[in-house]
């Protein structure tokens, strides 16, 4: 092998389930989730160095106020230049502030990355250059809440052209023939068709455009979005979806060859690449933690409610042969023990290679 083997993509999700006001409360921070998102990502570092991303969303804000905040780097320590901005601006903001060090409320309206929602990445390049445009997530923008797209993801697919020319012949101009661009943009068009369908329905209901906003958020076919966007989708991916108002996903490919496991509770909802990231984030055993099935999406609704649906009929299942032998962490129970029945099933033919002389020869990696 001439390349050096590297680790893959890391996803992280959080979707804090109680008002900011509650983690004050209980764990003396309403930064709460922005802690918690340090961690997931850092435990994950492993999984790439070339890049690392950041985006939140604020739940239920008035018209005029910002909702969205993302940040990206591909310095050397990229995940520790992102933290180190996001910190740099809630103190700055905190010490023009001083009055409002405990209002909760403030603090969401007026500081920027504190949120309910979250998504992190660190990057592994596997295409193009490792310029900061290639650093996850990546964002669609709208003035239609619904239709805001923020898209990050842990794959690669392998018909990245005929994904391009099925936004050209769409009438889409896309800006690169990148996969995760490329992905979003798909999911992005269909996204719209889903809003301005719902639209109609609620102008033929009678309600008026700022009426149907609310109704929209609720009736929003995540699963129906996805189904019609991954068609023609062909590689391994684990990729993690926000939308503007408030609706979450984490969908997988049928073959499970990318992996992601959650763990809820009334707290919280959480995603990660690793299931140990989870377990020692948030302090949970290990059968706490669940796997997303292939082909299925893990929703999370703006309200909380939480299902997975499948998406793809799942296929022979082709977990990435790297991930379970070398990058995922061995304190991953699944992966510990099967990392020993490899070694025993290896052994025999180790010792016939080596004449049993194991007193005159010298193990290595």
């Amino acid at each position: 092998m001439s390349d050096a083997i590297k680790h893959e993509c890391g996803i992280a999700l959080l979707r804090l389930k109680k008002p900011l006001s509650f983690y004050k409360e209980k764990y003396g921070s309403a930064f709460y989730g922005i802690k918690k998102m340090y961690l997931l990502m850092e435990k994950q570092h492993n999984r790439g160095q070339d890049g690392a991303g950041f985006a939140s969303i604020k739940l239920d804000v008035e018209p005029g106020e910002r909702y969205i905040s993302r940040v990206r780097s591909n310095e050397s320590q990229p995940i520790q230049d992102v933290f180190g901005q996001i910190n740099k601006r809630i103190n700055e903001e905190l010490a023009s502030n001083p009055e409002y060090l405990d209002d909760v409320a403030w603090q969401k309206k007026n500081i920027p990355y504190l949120g309910e929602l979250f998504l992190g990445h660190v990057r592994y390049g596997t295409f193009g250059k490792n310029s900061i445009e290639s650093v996850h997530p990546f964002l669609r923008q709208s003035n239609w809440m619904h239709r805001n797209l923020i898209l990050a993801g842990n794959f690669n697919m392998t018909n990245v052209k005929e994904l391009f020319e099925n936004l050209v012949e769409l009438g889409q101009h896309p800006k690169q023939m990148a996969d995760t661009v490329t992905v979003m943009e798909k999911i992005g068009h269909f996204l719209d068709k889903e809003v301005m369908q719902l639209y109609q329905d609620c102008k033929e209901m009678g309600l008026s455009k700022r009426e149907a906003s609310p109704v929209i958020a609720e009736r929003l076919d995540i699963a129906k979005i996805l189904v019609r966007s991954s068609k023609n989708l062909d590689g391994g991916y684990a990729m993690v979806g926000l939308l503007g108002h408030g609706d979450a996903f984490v969908f997988r490919d049928p073959a499970g060859i990318r992996p992601a496991y959650f763990y809820e509770d009334d707290e919280i909802v959480v995603v990660a690449s690793e299931r140990p990231v989870i377990q020692t984030v948030f302090n949970v055993p290990f059968d706490k933690v669940q796997e997303i099935n292939p082909g299925s999406a893990l929703i999370i609704k703006k309200n909380g409610l939480v299902s997975m649906q499948e998406i793809l009929t799942p296929t022979v299942k082709k977990a990435c042969s790297f991930e379970r032998i070398y990058f995922s962490r061995g304190s991953d129970a699944e992966i510990y023990q099967e990392r020993k029945n490899l070694g025993k099933l290896v052994l025999p033919a180790v010792l016939e290679a080596i004449d049993n002389d194991t007193d005159n020869t010298v193990f290595s990696y």
